[in-house]
């Protein structure tokens, strides 16, 4: 059975991978394809008010644009001290078209001056299941932490340089991919829905 992981993001693709399984509970292959194996297929804008709002608004697209079923999710950073925001705008808080620095420099910008128990923060992620019918069911991960006061590490990607997971002295992108995919938001929340791909007929 094929599954359309509905982005064009090369990271999050991967990191996707090796949190979903490769099989369903029979032995029934799981096979994963992206936007990127569909040529013209762009996803329609995020106009929910929500994150489960805007994950099923590209689930549910990509599922009956393709004819297969779709995983789709949508990631919020809430800042205490900014009152929760970014939020649902956290792809594009500088802007529609802002790109991942200029996010990070705005954020860093907005906290200039506090200390780190003052830059208290959450991961929040919905992720989506929509099968070519229409029909859908969600699932929420939330991981908390800190934003530092620059970058720091290599791997992952957006604010991950940033957010400083709660217990630790590590941001996400300073963590190994399978570190970070034992505890991340994401890997929260698609892990269950894993559960639910393994049944799926």
């Amino acid at each position: 059975m094929k599954i359309l992981i509905a982005t064009g993001n090369p990271h999050k693709f991967k990191e996707l991978l090796a949190i979903l399984p490769k099989k369903q509970a029979g032995g029934k292959k799981l096979e994963y394809v992206s936007l990127n194996d569909f040529k013209g297929l762009t996803l329609p804008p995020e106009t929910g008010s929500t994150l489960a709002e805007n994950a099923a608004i590209k689930a549910v697209y990509a599922a009956k644009a393709a004819g297969i079923p779709a995983v789709a999710d949508d990631t919020g950073l809430e800042v205490g001290y900014l009152n929760g925001r970014p939020g649902v705008h956290t792809a594009r808080y500088a802007g529609e078209y802002a790109d991942t620095d200029e996010n990070n420099r705005k954020l860093l910008a907005e906290l200039d001056g506090l200390l780190l128990h003052q830059r208290g923060a959450s991961f929040h992620t919905v992720a989506c299941l929509a099968l070519p019918s229409g029909q859908t069911i969600s699932f929420e991960g939330k991981l908390d932490g800190y934003i530092g006061f620059g970058y720091r590490g290599e791997n992952g990607f957006g604010y991950d340089p940033l957010f400083i997971v709660k217990d630790t002295t590590q941001t996400l992108a300073e963590l190994t991919d399978e570190e970070k995919n034992r505890i991340s938001h994401r890997a929260k929340a698609f892990n269950l829905l894993a559960e639910k791909l393994k049944m799926l007929k």
